[in-house]
């Protein structure tokens, strides 16, 4: 992983600054997972899902509508065509591919985001593509490249020192990065796999005060207790996970009681 800071490095006297993002739009047809009209309420950013992991058009069309009535950020989350496995089982997509498939996913949202009179802001990689872009040269050029293709110099979010980072700052893309409170870290400063016990952690008092490091100190403490250097912009809430809309608020008031602004990085 790479050291360079991809996050904010607050000045002394000046408070910290963080974005709250969240995964919506995960549903598909009469299947809804998320609760994109509570959640709406508290994020300042908002991955929307695109149709290969989850999300359909009337539920981008619907999720669109609401964050630019809220004047949250639209930001597309792309994802491996993977519906059944809900984009997180591992694929091998060849890189002219899977471009052609950011692309596509990045210009459906955009249809859908302008009829709402919005524009997408930003994209953000999701599930085993995210971890996959990580490590992985090629597939994070890939998506890079679809994201050129769809024009306006978008913003990349994720993992700080990630290969899709390195990617993306070398296409001269802007590069924001995201931390996670309810995700165990590595010492690397990498994800724990979800497949591995303790990889998410459910207790919000410790979601909580995790958030608040990360936004305050940038720094999180790994699995084997180290301290782990986060530099983040901003800070992702699950949507998929139970009472995910009460946690997100409660994340949101701690932070502004602490100081914290909590505004978007777009």
């Amino acid at each position: 992983m790479s050291e360079r800071s991809e996050g904010v490095t607050a000045s002394v006297g000046v408070p910290p600054v963080i974005d709250l993002n969240a995964d919506l739009g995960e549903g598909f047809g009469r299947w809804q997972l998320t609760d994109d009209e509570a959640l709406l309420s508290v994020v300042t950013s908002a991955n929307v899902a695109c149709g290969f992991h989850a999300g359909d058009p009337a539920t981008m069309r619907r999720v669109c509508e609401l964050a630019a009535e809220r004047g949250v950020v639209i930001g597309a989350q792309v994802s491996y065509r993977d519906l059944a496995g809900f984009g997180r089982r591992a694929m091998d997509v060849p890189p002219d591919e899977l471009a052609a498939e950011i692309t596509y996913q990045i210009g459906a949202l955009e249809v859908f985001a302008r009829a709402a009179g919005a524009r997408v802001g930003y994209v953000k990689p999701h599930g085993a593509l995210y971890n996959r872009c990580v490590h992985d040269e090629e597939q994070a050029r890939a998506v890079v490249d679809g994201i050129r293709a769809a024009g306006g110099g978008l913003p990349v979010l994720g993992l700080p020192g990630s290969r899709l980072h390195e990617a993306a700052a070398r296409a001269q893309l802007p590069v924001i990065g995201e931390a996670f409170a309810d995700r165990a870290y590595t010492p690397e400063g990498t994800l724990v796999p979800r497949r591995e016990p303790g990889a998410v952690i459910h207790d919000p008092d410790e979601v909580v005060k995790r958030a608040l490091g990360m936004a305050r100190d940038q720094a999180v403490t790994a699995r084997d207790g180290r301290r782990v250097a986060v530099p983040a912009r901003s800070l992702c809430l699950h949507g998929d996970t139970p009472g995910a809309a009460d946690l997100a608020r409660r994340v949101r008031s701690e932070l502004t009681a602490a100081g914290v602004h909590v505004r978007s990085f777009v």
